[in-house]
């Protein structure tokens, strides 16, 4: 029995340190573009490229409108790039609203070695050099997933006019921890994106879209962080959608409709 103990301990160490090099690999799967890639879309947009420091370039896509009512900052989900990400757009530019997106560093075409402090640095920088065209008032972060973290924390340390989550953590540590439950998530981690306790901070009101029947982030994440600031926080229940499929509900629809119009 002793034998059989260290043999388990043994084992727990040993992936402990495979998940500690390799967790980028399962948290972000991304698809990477050639320098040369062109964008093709069928509404009006410019491609920038934030150079963040050296060696490190944030690749974006912005869609725009002659006299845009404001602009949605979108941070995407852990796969692909904004190539195909751009399609959700749409949602938002129809109500006339200029719509950017960014890739993380090694998405896309973005450049840089990924950490969370320099991922959320990045993010920061990108709002910086929005400032300079758009009165903060009219600019509304919007984060997907993954994505949800570093909208919040972004809403936590400037003063957008809203906050849009869609299907978020209340913990990404307890994320990990569902398929990783033998490991000590909590030390092996170096990703925490702690929505939970950046929402907190967020000024501004936040409004939460989440699927009744998501499986990989259950809607009890959104509750929780609803629970955390009930009065600037309103959470939308799309009953029946699931993770990756809530633009297919007209709910979500008519929900954004009436956030952007508001």
């Amino acid at each position: 029995m002793p034998g059989f103990i260290w043999y388990i301990a043994g084992s727990i160490i040993l992936l402990s340190i495979l998940v500690y090099f390799l967790q980028e690999r399962f948290i972000f799967k991304p698809e990477k573009l050639k320098a040369d890639f062109q964008f093709k879309y069928d509404i009006p947009f410019k491609e920038y490229f934030f150079d963040v420091e050296p060696g490190v370039s944030i690749n974006g896509l912005h869609f725009y409108r002659e006299k845009p009512a404001g602009l949605i900052l979108y941070f995407h989900g852990n796969t692909r790039s904004i190539k195909g990400w751009a399609k959700y757009s749409r949602d938002f530019y129809r109500y006339n609203y200029d719509v950017v997106l960014v890739d993380y560093r090694g998405f896309g075409k973005s450049t840089g070695k990924r950490s969370e402090k320099d991922m959320l640095n990045d993010m920061q920088y990108v709002y910086n050099c929005l400032l300079e065209n758009y009165p903060e008032q009219h600019i509304i972060i919007y984060g997907r997933s993954i994505g949800s973290g570093f909208a919040t924390k972004l809403a936590s340390d400037n003063n957008p006019r809203y906050l849009i989550l869609d299907a978020p953590y209340y913990s990404f540590l307890k994320v990990v921890e569902r398929f990783l439950p033998i490991l000590p998530v909590r030390i092996v981690l170096r990703f925490h994106l702690r929505a939970d306790k950046w929402i907190r901070y967020v000024n501004c009101h936040t409004y939460i879209i989440h699927g009744t029947k998501d499986m990989l982030i259950p809607i009890r994440h959104s509750e929780k962080l609803q629970k955390l600031n009930p009065g600037k926080i309103t959470l939308i229940r799309i009953h029946g959608g699931a993770h990756n499929n809530l633009p297919s509900f007209d709910e979500y629809h008519n929900f954004v409709r009436d956030i952007l119009k508001d």
